[in-house]
């Protein structure tokens, strides 16, 4: 099969351990493949040169999405796939992405009509849009899709507990969907309709524990930040509220209403972790006051 007018992206900022991975998995898929990257010291740069991408530098920004979306604006493909140096594409979704790009809008219309998971996609959608906002228009030609993504943690792909299927705007046509750029969980801006695929984008951040800590250490401090924008006080109520009330309510919702406990150990640790980030970013918070 010929390959699709599809370009891959990734913004990377030293990234070595995961890059090489990662664009194994698209070569079958890329017309081209763009990497913005923020200077990094390490191997990145020579690894995508290696598997033929096309590399450029930009200065490194507190939040990521402008450099994700400097490669965005790179792309010339007719539709554009962005990821994460530590996501990878199975063969199956791959397929899936042939498959879907070449749809007309009535195929499309039976494809997310008929999709297996369709109920739990669909109930992901409205808990994104609670959250965010509307995700691109109702109805009109689909030029957007949620890729639902596997999260890897501590030997184990995650299935329950709410992190699953953690839907990511992924794949998209040129110049339909953007990144606004004001916060790192924001979602894509989509002039258009937005579906599903099916298959799961596997994604890979923690091999070990320590990098998980190191990780989360780094999304408490950007809860930090918004706690300061929100001016929290450091009241009774405050404390109680951070200090015991959202922890024990968020560990007890994602391990037995969301059934993380079916995802073994590694789910009931996921949870804890999870839940202790709403102390650990009061105590920060209130130590930088």
């Amino acid at each position: 099969m010929d390959k699709i007018k599809l370009s891959v992206v990734l913004a990377t900022r030293n990234e070595e351990e995961h890059l090489g991975e990662c664009l194994t998995t698209v070569g079958k898929l890329a017309n081209e493949i763009i990497v913005v990257d923020e200077h990094s010291s390490d191997k990145t740069i020579d690894i995508a040169k290696s598997f033929g991408a096309k590399v450029l530098l930009e200065p490194h920004h507190a939040i990521f999405h402008i450099t994700k979306q400097k490669a965005i604006d790179k792309a010339r493909g007719d539709w554009i796939l962005l990821l994460d140096a530590d996501e990878r594409v199975t063969e199956k979704l791959e397929e899936e992405i042939k498959k879907v790009v070449k749809l007309n809008q009535k195929e499309l219309d039976r494809y997310e009509s008929n999709l297996s998971d369709k109920r739990l996609f669909d109930r992901h959608t409205k808990i994104i849009e609670a959250r965010d906002g509307k995700v691109g228009k109702s109805a009109g030609e689909y030029v957007a899709f949620f890729l639902p993504r596997s999260n890897y943690f501590l030997g184990r792909y995650l299935r329950y507990g709410g992190v699953y299927p953690d839907g990511v705007i992924r794949l998209f046509k040129r110049g339909k969907a953007y990144l606004p750029c004001k916060d790192v969980h924001e979602q894509m801006a989509v002039d258009g309709r937005v579906g599903w695929l099916a298959s799961p984008l596997l994604h890979v951040p923690d091999r070990s524990f320590k990098r998980y800590l190191k990780r989360n250490s780094r999304y408490i401090n950007l809860m930090v930040g918004e706690m300061k924008e929100q001016r929290v006080k450091s009241s009774l109520l405050f404390f109680l509220s951070y200090m015991v009330i959202l922890p024990v309510r968020w560990f007890f919702l994602t391990l037995v209403r969301h059934k993380g406990i079916l995802d073994s150990w590694q789910g009931i640790v996921f949870s804890f972790f999870s839940a202790l980030r709403f102390p650990r970013a009061y105590i920060r918070y209130i130590s930088t006051k």
